[in-house]
């Protein structure tokens, strides 16, 4: 090998050895200054008005930020719910908004009127289902969700009522503050007892939780 394809070959190493070095850095130091976001503010992650599941005295706490347009969100759903079927009263999931997607603060607030009426998670779970009826990324339209309420047993009218209460745009704002504050720039993002997931994906979620537990 000539020289110069040595120094090609070593500069290329060396670029890669700086890349992971400094995204190991990184990762550390967001882990870090959300700790300490943690400790100083524990109300970044869960809110007095945050909808959860689970039980309070759980060992381990999922905070969700999720997109109720989001198919990854939808896709990771019934993972978390089978986690935290097998691991019953030790995993409590609240769920904070952050509606990327464009129309989804209008989806958020059909949520939020349902939950009024007792019907989150059957509502959250319908909109999973028909993701594809009425969350085309190319051509969204959130009101055809309407079509699919009623069967859920809901009172449609309370519920268009419901959804015009002002405090619903605070709850928007304030979860996508804590998102923005928390360094959340994509659905689904997790907190597993205020640790980030680092690398996303199915597998380093369940290893994340079962740390935890």
């Amino acid at each position: 090998m000539s020289n110069q394809l040595r120094i090609v070959a070593f500069t290329a190493i060396s670029l890669v050895i700086i890349f992971f070095v400094g995204s190991y850095a990184y990762k550390s130091y967001k882990n870090s200054e959300i700790k300490k976001m943690a400790r100083e503010d524990k109300t970044l992650f869960e809110r007095e008005y945050s909808y959860s599941v689970g039980s309070k005295d759980a060992k381990v706490h999922i905070v969700e930020f999720f997109d109720p347009a989001c198919e990854t969100c939808a896709a990771f759903h019934p993972f978390i719910k089978d986690i935290m079927k097998k691991n019953e009263g030790k995993i409590r999931l609240t769920y904070r908004y952050a509606p990327y997607h464009q129309g989804s603060d209008y989806v958020v607030k059909i949520l939020e009127a349902a939950r009024k009426q007792g019907k989150f998670m059957e509502t959250l779970e319908m909109m999973f289902a028909t993701q594809k009826y009425w969350a085309s990324h190319h051509n969204p339209n959130p009101k055809l969700l309407w079509q699919f309420l009623p069967r859920l047993g809901l009172d449609v009218d309370k519920l268009a009522q419901d959804m015009q209460d002002p405090k619903l745009d605070k709850i928007i704002a304030q979860d996508l503050n804590d998102a923005k504050k928390l360094g959340v720039t994509k659905t689904p993002s997790y907190f597993v007892n205020t640790k980030p997931l680092q690398t996303f994906g199915y597998e380093p979620l369940k290893k994340l939780i079962y740390s935890e537990l």
